[in-house]
C-alpha cells in the first residue's frame, strides 16, 4: 500500500506557529492576572532562574504573556494562593536547563507519576539515595516537625557523602532535598531572595490522584509539543503529525491544532531562557537568529550584553536589547539596541514602548542611550 508523502510547511508558518504556540502572537494578549495558572499550563512551565540583571525569567515570561500582570502577582501565586508550584524535573527534559521551573498546581497528577518513575532519577542518583536512606528518613522527620526550613537549617546528616564530577560534590542537604522535590515528597514553600525554603509537599500542596506513569508519559510529550507549535521528534517522540519544514533538514513533529492561519503578530522583548529560543538549535534553523546567552562571557568577548533581550516583531527576531536594572538608581539602563537590520519608525518606536513598559512593571525609570 503506497504511503501519502509528508505534508510540507514553509519556514514562515512554523515561525506563526511557534510564536502562537507560546502565546507572543497579538491575539494572546487579553488576559487578566486570574489566567496566570492557564497560561503556565499552557506553556508547560515558567522557566526559573532567579538572576537579576533585568528581570526574574519567571516574572519576566508572565509578563509577555499577560501585559497586566503586577510583578508581585507570580510569588503571590506560589506562595500564597498555591495556584503555581516550583517543581523540579524530570531529568528526561528536552532542555536540562528549564527542568526547574514554576508549573500549575493542577499538573500535578502526572508530574509526581513521571517524578515516581523508575528512571526518574539518573541510576548515580538513585544509588545515592538509596544508600542514604537514613539520611533522607532524618531530612523528612525534620521538616515535619521543624518545617518550613530554609535550606541552611536542614541538618547534613548525609550517611554517604555525594560526589560529581561538577558543583554538586558535597551538597548532600540541596541533592537530597531536590531528589525528593522531584519524586514529589518535599516542596519549596517560599523563597527569600534565591534562598529556598523547604516543607513536606503533603502539608503545602493538594493532595493528588497520581496517574500511570504511560498517561504520563504521554501527556508530556503531548504538552511539550503544544507549548511549541511544532519540535523536532527527537523531544516529543511521536506525539502529533509529522512534517517537513520547507528549506530545513529532517523530520519535525507538528501539534494537531496548531496553524499560522489568520496569524496576527506584536512586538515584545522576551527574556534569554523564553520558551520561544530555548531550543537554540531549532531558534536557528527558523530563525536564523544569532544569540547566545552572554552573562558567564567576559565583558570584552560579549557581543551583546550579559543579559541581552531578544527583540521579537510578529514571527520575526530581529534584535537584541543591552538592558540592565539598577535598584539603587531605580533606573533599567539601556546601554544598546543591537538591530540585526535597519529598523523601521514602527519597530524603533515599538521597541521603545516595549522597553518603557518593562520598567514599568519593575517599578523602574527607563533610561535609553
Amino acid at each position: 500500500m503506497a504511503t501519502s508523502a509528508l505534508r510540507t510547511i514553509t519556514v514562515d508558518e512554523a515561525r506563526r506557529i511557534a510564536v502562537r504556540a507560546q502565546l507572543l502572537d497579538a491575539g494572546s494578549q487579553a488576559r487578566g492576572d486570574h489566567d496566570l495558572p492557564d497560561v503556565v499550563e499552557r506553556l508547560t512551565l515558567l522557566p526559573l532562574n532567579p538572576t537579576d540583571i533585568v528581570c526574574p525569567s519567571a516574572e519576566h515570561i508572565a509578563h509577555t504573556r499577560i501585559p497586566s500582570l503586577d510583578y508581585d502577582d507570580v510569588r503571590r501565586a506560589v506562595e500564597v494562593e498555591l495556584r503555581l508550584v516550583e517543581h523540579l524535573g524530570p531529568h528526561r527534559h528536552p532542555m536540562e536547563a528549564w527542568a526547574i521551573g514554576l508549573r500549575a498546581t493542577s499538573d500535578l497528577p502526572w508530574l509526581t507519576a513521571l517524578g515516581r518513575a523508575p528512571d526518574a532519577l539518573h541510576a548515580s542518583a538513585r544509588e545515592w539515595l538509596e544508600a542514604n536512606a537514613g539520611f533522607r528518613a532524618r531530612v523528612l522527620e525534620q521538616l515535619r516537625e521543624e518545617g518550613p526550613l530554609p535550606q541552611a537549617e536542614v541538618d547534613d546528616a548525609a550517611d554517604v557523602p555525594f560526589r560529581s564530577s561538577g558543583w554538586n560534590t558535597d551538597r548532600n542537604v540541596a541533592m537530597m532535598l531536590e531528589l525528593l522535590q522531584i519524586r514529589g515528597e518535599v516542596v519549596v514553600a517560599e523563597r527569600r531572595g534565591s534562598a529556598r525554603v523547604w516543607d513536606l509537599a503533603e502539608r503545602v500542596l493538594p493532595s493528588v490522584a497520581v496517574v500511570p506513569v504511560v498517561e504520563a508519559e504521554r501527556e508530556w510529550r503531548s504538552r511539550w509539543l503544544r507549548s511549541c507549535g511544532i519540535a523536532r521528534p527527537t523531544h516529543v517522540g511521536d506525539a502529533g503529525e509529522p512534517v517537513r519544514v520547507e528549506g530545513v533538514r529532517g523530520a519535525w513533529r507538528l501539534d494537531p491544532g496548531a496553524t499560522g492561519e489568520g496569524f496576527a503578530g506584536r512586538v515584545a522583548l522576551l527574556s534569554p531562557l523564553d520558551r520561544l529560543i530555548a531550543d537554540r538549535t531549532r531558534m536557528r534553523q527558523l530563525w536564523g537568529f544569532e544569540y547566545a546567552l552572554e552573562q558567564y562571557t567576559p565583558a570584552a568577548k560579549r557581543k551583546w550584553g550579559a543579559f541581552a533581550l531578544p527583540i521579537l516583531d510578529g514571527d520575526a527576531l530581529v534584535g537584541k536589547v543591552d538592558a540592565r536594572a539598577d535598584r539603587a538608581a531605580g533606573m533599567l539602563r539601556v546601554a544598546g539596541i543591537h538591530w540585526d537590520e535597519e529598523p523601521s519608525a514602527r519597530l524603533r518606536e515599538g521597541v521603545h514602548d516595549e522597553i518603557a513598559r518593562l520598567a514599568a512593571f519593575l517599578a523602574l525609570r527607563p533610561a535609553l542611550p
